[in-house]
């Protein structure tokens, strides 16, 4: 899935892409992450919220941190991610098959 240009996404954004299941987070150092956005404690869809800078699950109140990883339980580990290319100053994501993880590792991060 093309997400779009990479200058769309302002270091420090989270956007859903909803077509992809999947939000895409832009950090502060200008590193993208795309975050599944299914739970990883019941498989809720876990919304983004602004306001709060977290994902927090509607279901059981689980939160994550913009990088996807457990701030507060139930969810046993962090958000699952996608694989991201960065090619020819688009942002595209491989959503074929989610990449299960424990906890959020700076080597995840893809940089431009």
């Amino acid at each position: 899935i093309t997400a779009g240009k990479v200058d769309d996404f302002p270091p420090g954004s989270v956007t859903h892409i909803a077509n992809g299941r999947f939000y895409l987070s832009r950090l502060l150092d200008g590193g993208f992450l795309a975050i599944y956005q299914r739970c990883t404690h019941l498989g809720c869809s876990v919304p983004w919220e602004q306001s709060a800078g977290e994902f927090i699950c509607p279901c059981h109140s689980s939160r994550f941190s913009p990088e996807g990883d457990v701030l507060s339980a139930p969810a046993p580990r962090a958000l699952d991610i996608f694989r991201v290319i960065l090619e020819d100053g688009e942002v595209k994501v491989d959503t074929a098959k989610p990449i299960v993880r424990q906890s959020f590792e700076p080597s995840q991060v893809v940089y431009p």
